[in-house]
């Protein structure tokens, strides 16, 4: 919830898992947030950046989360690629 100048008032904001789009429950002590460096791809140093991806314990537990991070950050790795050319 905002208020009128558009700052958020609420005491907590649910998180989503970045795989399964579920949010993530404040008694879900099984999820994890990760932040993943960005790097350069000519030169191959970190820039400083980093992207946060969030797995929520449903996953975890049926021992995708490799697979998920996997794939969410070589997703995430063609898209910065394919708006670079």
């Amino acid at each position: 919830m905002q208020n009128e100048s558009g700052q958020n008032v609420d005491l907590y904001i649910p998180r989503k898992c970045s795989w399964t789009n579920r949010l993530i429950r404040a008694k879900d002590h099984g999820s994890v947030q990760l932040n993943v460096a960005n790097v350069d791809p000519v030169t191959g140093l970190y820039t400083g950046e980093t992207t946060a991806y969030a797995l929520c314990g449903y996953i975890r537990d049926k021992a995708e989360g490799d697979m998920a991070l996997t794939a969410l950050v070589e997703a995430s790795d063609t898209k910065a690629a394919a708006t670079q050319e």
